[in-house]
């Protein structure tokens, strides 16, 4: 099972929401008298989620729901469609512009990036729809243009095993791109699909780099050199993710750290310090593998993660450590990028970085990758 599809497309997730005061609990915590400097609240600031979700299957939103998003100061994220099989893509592909139509004052499905100003301009929220698994092209390189035209903006090479385009981070092999794979990587760079490697292993990595005229991206992942992990980036990736052009997302995930400690602010800061030292200013930015809206804390949530890594366990997709609920509990919040960049602020960093951090590196990437397509 996709994570993704557990926690945004199921049933039991949109049921677990249901729990009202739960849903919000986290956020009373954040509620204080201390100045907040970055308020997400206001909405003034790009802020482009490499990686995320909102956590509700419902249609519309529930309001509370909506206003935990919108709250959230994400401008836009890559919100993952993709399924093992086309039927199952294009349902969720469905979903995602039948939530878009439901509230066209607050969504829109992105379609290049003229639509991120726009949800910017009107306090709003782009879906910018991807994938994590090229499952759905099924070896066919025409399928890569029909997705395109589906407004598929991100496109993952593989999971975490074998597939036709290249091996995933846990595969033992580390074997590199494949002739297929190769000729994708060609097509989506004529296409305007950007070419992420977040769950590649290493030497799909470095031949997707190399292979991409356009820049790569790493929308979602951490730091090997600061916590050793198959679903973390060796420097030596890094560097030449950034070598060209592209942009690295740091993930809010379990794979920060070392088990059993749960992810905190702390881990998050010192992986986007680590990067940026590494990949300079300009190639660093947030990809949270989170929905928008916090994750109830409620013990029906806490039996459903351990089914779905269960499950995950029975597949052969779970990654090491993968033993703690995929959020980070610390930043489990409405403001969680609040804390991020006020995090960052006191670390020494300026404003002019933080907000590059925060958005403006993924758009100029996306920006440079993109195709220019006239909004709709």
């Amino acid at each position: 099972m996709n994570r993704r599809r557990f926690l945004l497309h199921s049933a039991t997730a949109a049921a677990a929401l249901k729990f009202g005061p739960l849903a919000l609990a986290p956020d009373a915590a954040a509620a204080s008298e201390a100045p907040r400097p970055w308020d997400m609240t206001s909405r003034k600031l790009l802020v482009i989620d490499g990686c995320g979700g909102i956590n509700s299957a419902d249609v519309p939103l529930p309001p509370a729901v909506l206003r935990q998003c919108l709250d959230s100061g994400v401008t836009a994220f890559n919100w993952t469609v993709s399924d093992r099989l086309p039927a199952g893509t294009m349902e969720k592909i469905q979903f995602a512009r039948k939530l878009a139509e439901s509230d066209a004052a607050h969504f829109r499905i992105v379609r290049g990036t003229a639509d991120i100003s726009w949800a910017l301009e009107n306090k709003g929220i782009g879906f910018i729809l991807g994938f994590q698994d090229p499952g759905p092209i099924e070896s066919s390189m025409d399928k890569l243009q029909t997705y395109r035209q589906l407004d598929v903006l991100i496109m993952q090479l593989t999971y975490n095993r074998r597939g036709a385009f290249g091996d995933g981070c846990l595969e033992p092999e580390n074997r590199g791109l494949t002739p297929l794979g190769r000729q994708a990587v060609a097509r989506m760079n004529e296409l305007g699909i950007a070419v992420d490697l977040s769950h590649c292993g290493q030497r799909t990595t470095a031949d997707g780099i190399e292979a991409s005229k356009k820049p790569p991206l790493i929308t979602h992942a951490g730091c090997a050199a600061v916590h050793p992990h198959p679903r973390n980036k060796q420097d030596a990736e890094i560097k030449a993710m950034a070598g060209r052009g592209g942009v690295m997302g740091i993930y809010f995930m379990p794979y920060l750290v070392a088990s059993p400690i749960s992810p905190a602010r702390e881990h998050v800061l010192a992986h986007l310090d680590h990067a940026l030292k590494v990949a300079g200013e300009d190639h660093v930015g947030i990809g949270t593998d989170n929905g928008m809206n916090s994750f109830p804390d409620s013990p029906e949530m806490k039996k459903r993660f351990a089914d779905d890594m269960a499950q995950r366990k029975k597949l052969g997709i779970a990654a090491p450590e993968e033993d703690r609920p995929p959020y980070s509990p610390d930043l489990n919040v409405t403001n969680r990028l609040e804390i991020i960049a006020d995090g960052l602020q006191k670390m020494g960093y300026s404003a002019v970085v933080i907000e590059k951090v925060l958005g403006k590196n993924f758009e100029r990437a996306f920006s440079e990758i993109w195709l220019p397509i006239s909004p709709q």
